[in-house]
C-alpha cells in the first residue's frame, strides 16, 4: 500500500516493545465450514488468506503484542490469531479471549435507542432536554436525539483529570457517573450550533445512555442485554459497570509508556476502570459475538424497517467535522469508508491496550472483526496491525 493510501485509511479509520519470541500466525482458510447458521460453504479467496495471514504474522512486535480476526459474508469465512496471551507466559494468544471493545459500544446504544424510536418511547427530532430537563441546561435546549446520534450536537468532551498518558494512568480507578459527565460537559460553552457540524465525542452516546434509562425505568446495560445480547446469544459479551478488570479468558493488554531517561517500557494495562466510557465505550466481547451481532444488525434483524437506515446515512452534505472541516463520516453508531472499490460501514473501538473494530458491506458478502492487542491503542495514528488487517480485508482506500 502507498503512503497516500495508508495516510488515508488512518484518518478514516483511527483508533484508538514486545518482549519474548514471536509466535506464528494460526490461520486457514475456511473452505468446509459455513460461514453462517443453515448457509451453504464458501472457498474464501486463496489471495485473501494469504494477505491476511500476512497481517498478523510475526507477533508480538513493537505495535502489538497479539491479534485476534474473523472475516465472513458470502464470499467466504476466514479466521486467524497470532501474538501471545501475556508477555510473562508467552502462551500463545486465545482466539476466543475477550477484550475491551471501546467504542464500538455506541452501535449497540445507537441500536437500542433506534429500537425505543421504533416502539415510540423517544422521537429523534425530539430535544434531548424534554427527556432529562432536570440535567440538561437552557443552552443545550436545542440538542435532538437524533444529533446525538451522529455527533452533530455541539456539547463538548466533560472535563476529565490528567492530560497525558502517566496522568490517565494515575487516575485509571477514578469512579465516574454519567450524570456527573453530563455536567461537566454542559457546564461548558457549546462547540457549535447543533445541527452545524459534527464532533465525535463520548459525551453524546452518555447521554443517550441516560435517555434510555429515562424512558424505559431500567438501566442502560439491563436493557442492552434484553433487546440485544441475549435475544442474538452473545453469551461473552458484557458490560463490566466498576469492575476494572476483564472477566473470563482474555488476553493481556499492554501500553507503551515514555521512561524518565528518555527511554520506554511496556506496561500491562489490562486492569483499568472504564467508568468514564459507559454507554460510549465500556463494553467486553469477542470476536465471534461481534461476528454474529455485525451480520444480525446489517441484516435488519436488531433494528427494523426504515430506522436502520439512519444507521446508514450520514448528515446533510452541509455539515463539516468541526477540527478538519472535513465531511461528516459518522452516522447513527457507524461510519463509513471506500475500500477496495467498495463501501464498508463500521465502528472502531480503542482502549487502552485494545483496539477493535466491526465491519462490513451492506450487502454482507463480506465482514471483518478483530482485537488487536495495540501497545499505542490511542495513539495519533491508526495501529499499524490493525491497518494491514483491513486493507488485506477490504483492499486499499482510494488515493483520490
Amino acid at each position: 500500500m502507498n503512503s497516500r493510501a495508508r495516510t488515508l485509511l488512518a484518518a478514516a479509520l483511527v483508533l484508538g516493545i514486545a518482549a519474548g519470541p514471536a509466535a506464528p500466525a494460526a490461520f486457514a482458510n475456511a473452505a468446509t465450514a459455513p460461514h453462517a447458521a443453515g448457509a451453504r460453504t464458501h472457498t474464501f479467496p486463496e489471495a485473501d488468506a494469504e494477505a491476511l495471514g500476512a497481517a498478523i504474522s510475526g507477533l508480538p512486535a513493537d505495535d502489538a503484542t497479539a491479534a485476534l480476526v474473523r472475516v465472513g459474508g458470502t464470499d467466504g469465512s476466514w479466521r486467524g490469531s497470532s501474538g501471545v496471551h501475556d508477555l510473562v507466559s508467552n502462551r500463545p494468544a486465545d482466539p476466543a479471549a475477550r477484550f475491551r471493545a471501546g467504542s464500538v459500544t455506541k452501535v449497540f446504544t445507537a441500536a437500542t435507542a433506534l429500537q425505543l424510536a421504533g416502539e415510540r418511547k423517544l422521537d429523534l427530532d425530539r430535544t434531548a432536554r424534554h427527556y432529562l430537563p432536570d440535567l440538561i441546561p437552557a443552552a443545550y435546549a436545542r440538542v435532538t436525539v437524533r444529533q446525538l446520534l451522529d455527533h452533530t450536537s455541539g456539547i463538548p468532551a466533560a472535563r476529565m483529570p490528567g492530560k497525558t498518558l502517566e496522568e490517565a494512568y494515575a487516575h485509571r480507578f477514578d469512579p465516574h457517573t454519567p450524570r456527573g459527565m453530563v455536567s461537566s460537559a454542559m457546564a461548558q460553552a457549546p462547540e457549535f450550533t447543533p445541527g452545524r457540524s459534527q464532533h465525535y465525542l463520548n459525551i453524546n452516546y452518555t447521554v443517550l445512555g441516560l435517555l434510555i434509562e429515562k424512558v424505559t425505568g431500567d438501566s442502560y446495560a439491563h436493557q442492552v442485554g434484553e433487546r440485544i445480547l441475549r435475544p442474538l446469544g452473545l453469551r461473552s459479551t458484557s458490560f463490566p459497570g466498576t469492575d476494572p478488570g476483564i472477566q473470563g479468558p482474555h488476553n493481556h493488554g499492554y501500553q507503551l509508556f515514555d521512561t524518565p531517561d528518555g527511554g520506554t517500557e511496556l506496561r500491562d494495562v489490562t486492569v483499568w476502570g472504564v467508568t468514564d466510557a459507559w454507554a460510549a465505550g465500556d463494553i467486553v466481547s469477542t470476536t465471534a459475538d461481534l461476528e454474529r451481532f455485525t451480520r444480525a444488525l446489517f441484516a435488519g434483524k436488531v433494528v427494523r424497517g426504515p430506522l436502520l437506515e439512519e444507521m446508514f446515512t450520514l448528515p446533510d452534505s452541509s455539515v463539516r467535522t468541526y477540527l478538519t472541516g472535513g465531511p461528516a463520516r459518522y452516522s447513527a453508531g457507524l461510519s463509513v469508508q471506500t475500500l477496495g472499490g467498495r463501501e464498508v460501514w463500521g465502528k472502531t473501538g480503542g482502549r487502552w491496550g485494545y483496539n477493535t473494530l466491526m465491519a462490513a458491506t451492506r450487502d454482507l458478502s463480506r465482514t471483518l472483526v478483530y482485537s488487536v492487542n495495540s501497545t499505542d491503542a490511542k495513539g495519533q495514528d491508526m495501529n499499524a496491525t490493525a491497518m494491514d488487517i483491513v486493507v488485506a480485508a477490504f483492499g486499499a482506500p482510494s488515493a483520490e
